[in-house]
């Protein structure tokens, strides 16, 4: 059996990168026209160019200036989930994880893109301003070692679970410059992700009150199809409850309790619409052996988008 149902992932920071998604706007007219709008958006709310500087920003160096990559993320994802929708690549089921929420709503009628975009940049200021700096890293093991070692549950947060080996943590840089060491010493796979703040831990609990004072008199409407919550690890809705843009990025990502949740419905197609093809990844991880379900990425750092695109147009044609 073929999946016959859709669902877009959105993934949250950590998933960008420099020139992220530049191959397909180059290449594809829909796309770009949706990246310029949202750019011109973003440059009016944050001040900031960030199309120019995700586009032309150089490979391989460190882009995590939250004010920058919080619209970045939410333009790049919204604008290709515009463009599979109007390919008649339509979702019939959204998943946001941790700042992915925001273009998972949005795609599923709960706010407008400009008042998306006004509580992405809010959040990304109300970070800056109140936290103090900090990280995540990404591990590639069993989380259960979280609870048992004493340098991880001792000195950071468990922040996601995406399958069964691999999590994350959150911590303030100096613990997390020594969990880094302590899992190098080990032989444990890790990376450090690009990111200022320790995200879904108590170390960002001073930006809530800023934060939720700035959406205050955010407009949310009923969600017109189902919305997947990483927070919650299942369904939420059809309406958000006020403080659920804060929930999604402090509470911990539970990616795996998600797609469990939508296996028990059935076979889909996980489509990534996120920057890095991530959430594909961890989908196929995630999935049972006897799915019939499939992952499908199309943007990732390998320059492959349309080629990505066209294959996903065919299979869902």
């Amino acid at each position: 059996m073929h999946p016959d149902k859709n669902v877009f992932m959105f993934s949250g920071q950590g998933s960008q990168y420099h020139q992220m998604g530049k191959p397909l706007f180059e290449s594809d007219p829909q796309f770009r026209r949706h990246m310029l709008r949202l750019a011109a958006l973003a440059k009016t709310l944050s001040g900031l160019d960030v199309l120019e500087t995700t586009h032309n920003g150089a490979k391989g160096d460190v882009f995590d200036r939250t004010l920058a990559t919080h619209p970045a993320i939410f333009m790049t994802e919204y604008a290709l989930a515009l463009r599979l929708i109007e390919s008649g690549i339509v979702p019939d089921a959204v998943l946001g994880s941790s700042l992915g929420s925001f273009a998972a709503a949005t795609v599923a009628g709960c706010l407008s893109e400009e008042d998306a975009m006004a509580a992405v940049v809010a959040q990304a200021r109300a970070f800056e301003s109140t936290c103090e700096p900090g990280g995540m890293t990404a591990v590639l093991a069993e989380p259960e070692i979280f609870d048992r070692e004493p340098f991880l549950h001792g000195a950071s947060e468990l922040a996601a679970i995406n399958f069964d080996k691999h999590f994350g943590v959150s911590a303030t840089r100096a613990d997390l410059d020594a969990i880094d060491a302590e899992l190098k010493r080990r032989g444990i796979t890790h990376q450090r992700l690009a990111v200022s703040f320790a995200f879904h831990s108590r170390w960002v609990d001073s930006a809530r009150e800023r934060f939720l004072d700035s959406i205050a008199g955010l407009s949310l409407r009923p969600a017109s199809l189902p919305i997947l919550c990483c927070d919650r690890g299942g369904p939420v809705g059809p309406a958000l409850p006020p403080d659920y843009f804060w929930h999604v990025v402090r509470h911990p990502i539970r990616f795996q309790d998600t797609v469990r949740h939508l296996e028990s419905k059935g076979a889909w197609r996980y489509i990534d619409v996120g920057p890095s093809g991530t959430m594909a990844t961890f989908a196929k991880y995630a999935l049972p052996d006897d799915t019939s379900s499939s992952t499908h990425p199309i943007l990732t750092p390998y320059g492959q988008d349309a080629r990505n695109l066209s294959t996903l147009s065919a299979l869902a044609a």
